[in-house]
């Protein structure tokens, strides 16, 4: 009777978590940012926002992971997807969030976007988040100074504060993900021009492998080079040792452009590339019309179905793609069979909040915490970092220099990352913090208990706690002192996921013996 009262949300975590069917194996696991990391920085002196900032993000190759716009991955960051846009106005491609670094914000590190997480199913099977796109030049270089300008006890400028959202010129891009199967993935890009005259947009869907091949090293989490070509049928097809054959069917007939996702070296460094064709191909395509900067057919390592738009004053326009693991028979990315799969995924994402959001509560406070749980299971992001490996450098690149085998983290060589983790913040704190976690992994219990309890366990295996006891703080310093709520999490958790009598004994157990340490 029980297992008739649950939800079908409810019985894809059940499938998921006897590993019957892999329903997480996709979900909006891809960073936001990974440029301005620790992990990405091989400087010297430590200075992370210098060494790889916002303007080389579009031309060089991340070591540790990726980052997009509003975009899925694997649960290994093998694959990716997100969306890319340009208004026709600004200098760069936006496939990425722009914000203030530590030293240029007044008070610190400030993402400077407007976007909003407004659903999400724990399993992915249903995503929704809004992204909005000015249709002015975006003012990079004013936030910058005046962010550098203002002092600590200033107000920060935000976007909303330059005027460019002024008289709704602006686009609302809404970014939706159904899953039809664990490996049959509905994609649907709604974008309406929310101003009182007709204006452009390219929208470029992408597609595109984590580059695992150009460091020099072999073993887990690295594999051959993978490849994306034009199918016969005009589809996007992928295919990488590890993850199997995916296809990105998109409807209408796009153009495709193909490029591969490594560093732009003759931009960055003055030497020769080592391809013609490099990360920021897109941008030198669609920006400054460099044809030769892209292919037509691969094969590539990223690639991008390419729409022009001319939207009318008030106009909309639905894009619909599809990806699909080959295996799976996949129909096409548009048609009433897609409709009905939305349709059902936004059904049974209320369906499920309905059993999981007291009805004592009214409709907007209902309203605020589905929200807010969209913005947890939204911040659950693909976190790499092998600190041996980082201190030391990889074989097929520059030795880092040798200070850093004192500096920081030197004291955490068996410390390995590759996982899904609960982040603080997916752009101002891309990075795990051990206390936030924990507190995170209350509310997380809520909906997804298996997920909260795997969390709290993960962090006392010992590739993450260190010899002594100590759980790794945060990648600025692991060694640094987090105020200790682990053993109080694992306790709650404890509590909240059972009756008494039926409670999850062998968790508290493993989470206490380490504690204990």
């Amino acid at each position: 009777m029980a297992e008739q009262m649950n939800t079908p949300e409810e019985r894809r975590l059940e499938e998921d978590g006897r590993r019957q069917r892999n329903w997480k194996r996709w979900g909006p696991y891809l960073p936001e940012r990974q440029w301005g990391t620790v992990r990405e920085d091989y400087s010297a002196d430590g200075t992370c926002w210098d060494y790889l900032p916002h303007d080389h993000a579009r031309s060089r190759a991340y070591r540790w992971g990726e980052d997009g716009l509003l975009g899925i991955t694997d649960r290994e960051c093998r694959l990716c997807f997100a969306v890319a846009l340009w208004n026709g106005r600004d200098p760069i491609l936006k496939e990425r969030l722009f914000g203030l670094t530590g030293p240029e914000g007044n008070h610190g590190e400030d993402v400077k976007e407007c976007y909003f997480y407004l659903d999400a199913t724990p399993t992915g099977s249903y995503l929704r988040a809004l992204y909005k796109y000015p249709q002015r030049e975006y003012p990079y270089a004013q936030l910058v100074e005046e962010g550098r300008r203002r002092g600590k006890r200033d107000a920060e400028l935000e976007l909303v504060d330059t005027g460019i959202f002024d008289d709704g010129r602006y686009f609302d891009v809404t970014v939706e993900y159904a899953k039809a199967s664990p490996d049959d993935i509905l994609i649907r890009v709604t974008v309406a021009n929310r101003g009182p005259d007709a204006a452009p947009l390219h929208v470029l869907p992408s597609l595109w492998f984590r580059n695992t091949w150009s460091w020099g090293r072999t073993g887990e989490g690295y594999w051959p080079k993978p490849r994306l070509v034009r199918a016969g049928d005009g589809a996007i097809a992928a295919e990488h040792a590890s993850l199997g054959r995916f296809r990105l069917a998109a409807e209408g007939g796009p153009g495709l452009l193909f490029t591969e996702n490594e560093t732009n070296v003759a931009r960055l460094f003055g030497a020769p590339n080592g391809s013609p064709y490099v990360k920021d191909a897109f941008h030198e395509y669609v920006v400054h019309g460099r044809t030769d900067a892209v292919s037509a057919d691969g094969p590539g390592t990223k690639a991008a179905t390419h729409y022009i738009l001319t939207l009318p004053a008030g106009g909309e326009a639905t894009l619909h793609l599809r990806l699909t693991a080959e295996t799976e028979a996949g129909g096409p990315p548009a048609g009433p069979e897609v409709d009905r799969v939305f349709a059902d995924r936004m059904r049974e994402a209320d369906a499920f909040y309905a059993r999981h959001i007291p009805a004592t509560l009214g409709e907007g406070e209902q309203g605020v915490v589905r929200q807010a749980y969209a913005s947890l299971l939204w911040s659950r992001k693909f976190f790499h970092y092998v600190v041996k490996d980082w201190l030391d450098g990889d074989p097929a690149q520059p030795p880092p220099p040798a200070s850093r085998r004192s500096g920081r983290n030197a004291d955490w060589r068996h410390l390995y990352n590759r996982d899904v983790l609960s982040l603080p913040d997916s752009w101002e704190y891309p990075w795990y913090a051990a206390w936030d976690l924990a507190f995170h992994m209350v509310p997380f219990a809520r909906v997804d208990p298996t997920f909260a309890k795997e969390q709290l366990v993960l962090f006392t295996r010992e590739w993450y706690m260190h010899p002594n006891g100590q759980l790794p703080a945060y990648e600025f310093a692991f060694s640094d002192v987090n105020p200790p709520v682990h053993a109080w999490s694992a306790w709650r958790l404890y509590k909240m996921t059972g009756p008494r009598g039926g409670r999850d004994r062998l968790f508290l157990e493993r989470v206490f013996q380490k504690m204990c340490l």
